[in-house]
Order: C-alpha cells, then structure tokens, then sequence
C-alpha cells in the first residue's frame, strides 16, 4: 500500500511554502533517509510484543485529523489485526522548523505513560522521508467537537471527566511531568466514555526546577504565566479549573474579543459563575482558580469534592 501522502499535498503551498520547499530543497536526501530523531527511544510495541515495524506492517484506512507537522490515520497491524493509528510526520518539516528536539521530548514522554485516561503510544519507526508513531486508537475523536456539537455538557458528565482529569493528572505530576497544555481540543473520547489525554507537545519533565517558559493556550493561561512569572505543575491545576468551567458553561471563564483584555481578567480571575452552575460546581471551580499557587486545591482533594461525589453514581448513564 502507498504511503500517506504529505501533509498539505492537497492545496496549492503558499509563498511562505514555496520559501520554504526551496529551502527544503537544499537539504541532502542522504541525511533525510539516515535521519531519526527518536534514535534511542525504546518501544513497547502493540500488546507489549516488540517488533520492527516499517510501513508496510499496517493497513492504512482513513484519515482521522491533521496536525501542523502531520497527518493522522486509522491502521490495521496486519499480523495482530489491531487497529491502532498512525501520525506520519515530515522529516523536513521537523528539521525546518527546528522542532526535533521538542518532538523527540514529546515521544519520551508519552512513551513511557502508562495510565487509563492518558493516550498510550506503542512504538515508532521511519523510512526515507517520514517518522512514524504508533498510536491508541481514540473512536469519537477530540472531546472539543463533541462539546461544539452539545454546546456544553451536564454536571454528570463534566464531574466524570474531571475526576479522570484530576487522576491523570495526579499520574503526571507524581512522574513530575507537567502538561501545560490541557484543554479540550487536546483530549480524546473514547468509545466506552471515558476521556484520555493526549498532545503532549508543550510538556515537560521537572524533577525539581521552576520554569519560566510562556507556553499552552490563551484562555487556558494561568496568571504567573501572563504576569510572566515563574511555573510549576500547579499550572495544570488551574487548567483543570478552566477546563470545569467551558464544560459547564459552554466556553472558558476569561474568554474576551481581545488578548489584551483575556490577559487582564486572567490576572484579577475576574470570575463570573452562571447562575444555572449548581453551587458544588461553582465551588470547585472558584478552590482551582486561585491567583495563589498554593491556595489551589490539591488534585488528591478532588475526588472527594462534594460536586465528585454527588454526581459519581450517574456516571454509568453518560
């Protein structure tokens, strides 16, 4: 079977493309074809059986979506019958836009996640012009369609995916990984109804050091972050929050037409709660929310938050 094609094979390159695919031009294919910048990471391969995989181990099906540095398909391995997917990125893309070393830190990363609510990866492998990833097939796709197309969803609903959040999470930081870039664009649904994080492209691992990088997304942005002050893995707690409130609510707590004007009410967590947010809700989202790093509600203190346990026995119904 013939590879994925290219990303942006599709549509007519840009001028920025066309600087760019000249650039790439010069660029030996000898490297590309050597080239691997997940050289050394190890893979547990599909069912924990390890193997030599190349392109022609898969069955590709349909495309699933379509990220800036490559596309994502739906495979068959054909010796197990397991279908899985596959992220098929540019080797020149990762070189021109000097993204190998964040990639490869990425694959680290989730390479070694081992949780239920956390997008398993399975291995990887290259060939001439592309790396390849072997990834946990995610049947309803991103958790951000699903809430354009409901608009916003119950407190059962949310409560279950923010307690999953909360646990995962809890995984994360205690491996002291934080993720930085929680939102729902960046969380799968699976077909049993459960959530799994994935994109762990602005993650890093911090044993001990503070950081001072700005990165994740605007709305998402806590205010050491927009105050340009130092982080750590408390910036996912107050994703957490943010997260609560567009899943109740429809749309994040500081959303506003400007950058300037988002950065300002994320600094003064000028919070303003519907009134149809039931008060166990409102609660934990105003505990996540605190503009003090340390006054943010712990992720162990979630599972038992009032709103959890309230909405815990219908989860089987969602």
């Amino acid at each position: 079977m013939a590879p994925p094609p290219s990303p942006g094979a599709s549509t007519g390159p840009t001028q920025q493309q066309q600087q760019q695919q000249q650039s790439n031009s010069k660029i030996d294919p000898n490297i590309l074809r050597r080239s691997n910048p997940l050289s050394g990471i190890a893979s547990s391969g599909i069912g924990g059986k390890q193997h030599q995989y190349t392109l022609d181990s898969f069955e590709i099906g349909r495309k699933l979506g379509k990220g800036k540095f490559g596309r994502v398909y739906c495979v068959r391995e054909k010796s197990s019958g397991y279908i899985c997917a596959l992220k098929a990125m540019e080797k020149k893309e990762l070189i021109e836009f000097k993204v190998e070393t964040q990639f490869r830190r990425e694959v680290e990363i989730q390479s070694n996640l081992r949780h239920p609510n956390i997008l398993r990866m399975y291995g990887h492998f290259h060939d001439a012009k592309r790396v390849y990833l072997i990834i946990e097939y995610v049947a309803h796709g991103e958790l951000f369609k699903v809430l354009r197309r409901e608009s916003r969803f119950s407190e059962v609903k949310a409560s279950k995916y923010i307690s999953q959040m909360a646990d995962a999470l809890s995984y994360l930081h205690k491996k002291h990984i934080i993720h930085r870039d929680i939102k729902p664009e960046n969380i799968l649904l699976g077909m049993d109804g459960n959530i799994k994080i994935a994109d762990f492209g602005w993650s890093v691992h911090a044993p001990t050091s503070r950081r001072t990088t700005m990165c994740g997304t605007l709305d998402y942005l806590p205010p050491e972050m927009v105050e340009a002050r130092d982080h750590d893995y408390r910036v996912d707690i107050w994703s957490l929050g943010v997260l609560a409130y567009e899943f109740i609510v429809g749309n994040p707590p500081f959303e506003e037409s400007g950058h300037a004007a988002t950065y300002k009410r994320i600094s003064k967590v000028d919070l303003r709660i519907p009134s149809f947010v039931s008060v166990e809700a409102a609660d934990l989202i105003k505990r996540l929310l605190q503009h003090d790093q340390d006054k943010r509600m712990p992720l162990k203190d979630v599972q038992q938050h009032p709103w959890i346990l309230k909405n815990k026995p219908f989860w089987d119904t969602v």
